[in-house]
């Protein structure tokens, strides 16, 4: 059986009970430095957003992973603009909260993102928009 984990880390889809820190990631000025957020966003518009994520991948070309160890949400990674035409998409990971960064959480999950990737996907090209100033994801997806 194929599952989505690498190391610690084990990918899951999003369920209704991580609305909460959802909630809180999502409307973090620190997190949209990164993100490219300008705006909050609501707990309503969270949800439809989890619900969005039963859609299958190639109708959306978006999905949302929940970064999980030991049962524990320590994050998220984005798979977008899923383009099977030319087999490629675009990722971006994001482990929220001082206690879990520098654990490599962020690399065991883009190396599961990655053989899903290529096992499931068929995808030859990952790509990341990474800020010129952001030194820690330069070097880790360096």
């Amino acid at each position: 059986m194929f599952s989505i984990e690498a190391g610690a880390c084990r990918l899951r889809a999003l369920e209704p009970s991580d609305i909460e820190l959802m909630y809180v990631m999502e409307n973090d000025p620190e997190v949209w430095r990164v993100s490219g957020t300008l705006a909050p966003i609501s707990r309503e518009r969270l949800v439809a957003f989890i619900e969005e994520q039963s859609y299958d991948i190639y109708a959306t070309k978006q999905m949302r992973l929940v970064v999980d160890v030991e049962g524990v949400m320590v994050g998220s990674i984005d798979i977008f603009d899923f383009d099977p035409l030319n087999a490629r998409f675009g990722i971006g990971v994001l482990i929220y909260g001082a206690e879990n960064r520098r654990q490599g959480y962020a690399r065991m999950a883009i190396e599961a993102i990655k053989r899903y990737g290529r096992e499931t996907l068929h995808v030859r090209q990952i790509w990341a928009n990474v800020a010129v100033d952001n030194g820690a994801s330069i070097s880790l997806f360096e």
